[in-house]
């Protein structure tokens, strides 16, 4: 794929998934920003760094207006607030929902009269919508309403495009909280889904790069997962 002269602005900034999506982007051509609380630098020719908070309107306000006009968004923030429904904590459960729907909606509020023709949006979801499991609650409900969000924005926001990418179990730098038990938890992950493998960055990162590229994609939910929802 080739991303000569386009404008990509990648926002979750301090993720694997999101560098690695910047950067494969910036390998193809464009012009990327990466934009987070706390954006990890990486090298590259036309890699640029900015400051957004996907729980601060005015920081998603201000960056719209520096990169001016654009062809590709990418939102991935997270905000994890995992735990039995008994013990949940109504400010994490905000933010959760302020880093996977509000803040990427006001994404759309801010950027989408900035698209140049043929733009296009990539929201992150995640398996755990379709696979919800007990302590998971939060994040399969966060999750889900991505899927729903990509459908209203797409027919709200046509023809700038919008899909949304779910990955799976993904070898990001996320599980590496596990130590020494990330590497069972791979394997176990790997038996249970009919590729038998867990995910890498370039996996979702060529994706997300194909999903926005494509001028044919719209208004639905690209699984990366290895099946692990069929499992």
């Amino acid at each position: 794929m080739s991303f000569e002269g386009k404008r990509l602005v990648v926002v979750g900034g301090g993720s694997g998934i999101a560098r690695r999506i910047a950067a494969d982007a910036d390998a193809a051509g464009a012009e990327v920003t990466l934009a987070g609380r706390t954006p990890a630098e990486i090298g590259g020719p036309g890699l640029r760094t900015a400051f957004a908070d996907l729980g601060d309107e005015a920081s998603l306000k201000a960056l719209a207006e520096a990169v001016g006009e654009l062809d590709y968004l990418v939102t991935l923030g997270a905000a994890p607030a995992n735990g039995p429904v008994a013990d949940l904590d109504r400010d994490a459960v905000t933010r959760a929902f302020d880093a996977k729907v509000i803040g990427p909606l006001l994404l759309a509020k801010h950027f989408a009269p900035r698209f140049r023709d043929g733009g296009a949006m990539a929201l992150f979801s995640g398996v755990a919508a379709w696979r919800p499991v007990p302590g998971r609650t939060v994040m399969a409900t966060t999750n889900g309403a991505v899927a729903v969000l990509a459908e209203a924005l797409a027919v709200e926001l046509a023809p700038i495009r919008v899909t949304a990418i779910s990955p799976g179990i993904v070898d990001s730098g996320a599980w590496d909280r596990l130590g020494e038990g990330k590497d069972e938890f791979f394997r176990r992950a790997a038996e249970t889904n009919p590729a038998r493998r867990v995910g890498t960055t370039a996996d979702v990162a060529a994706a997300t790069l194909q999903a926005l590229a494509n001028p044919f994609v719209t208004g639905t939910v690209l699984h990366v997962d290895g099946g692990a929802r069929l499992a």
